[in-house]
């Protein structure tokens, strides 16, 4: 009959494979969705564009919407156009070197989006992108 030792059957490890591997999948998954978090929620049809660039420093990133019932967002939060020289004069102060980007819906006509960019810029935003939907290549 073989005596039990105490120090030789003990787990004196932990096994760690486990717990990387679900690491792994959690941060491929939020790698994945972090886009469709970042995203605003407002239902925008956007124009189609051949040609896209990256979207510079998120940090500084201030996105004016207008969607198809003619309603204008600032950072997702409804604005009513009176008003919304006074919100960029707040947000300029936050961050003098914003970047407005702006995502107006496809049936918008050119002359409101005209004329909602040059309300904004007598407030003394100069740094404009325009988001698009990029096509397939």
């Amino acid at each position: 009959m073989q005596e039990f030792d105490p120090e030789e059957d003990s787990i004196t490890g932990i096994n760690v494979t486990p717990l990387v591997d679900i690491t792994l999948v959690l941060l491929i998954i939020f790698m994945v969705t972090a886009r469709y978090i970042t995203e605003p929620s407002i239902g925008v049809q956007l124009p189609k564009a051949s040609s896209t660039a990256e979207a510079s420093s998120a940090d500084n990133n201030v996105y004016l919407t207008i969607d198809k019932q003619h309603r204008v967002f600032l950072n997702n939060k409804q604005v009513e156009r009176g008003d919304l020289s006074n919100q960029i004069k707040t947000l300029l102060e936050k961050k003098p070197a914003l970047n407005l980007v702006l995502r107006a819906d496809s049936r918008i006509e050119h002359g409101e989006v005209i004329s909602i960019l040059d309300q904004v810029r007598k407030e003394g935003v100069t740094q404009f992108g325009i988001a698009v939907e990029g096509t397939a290549k």
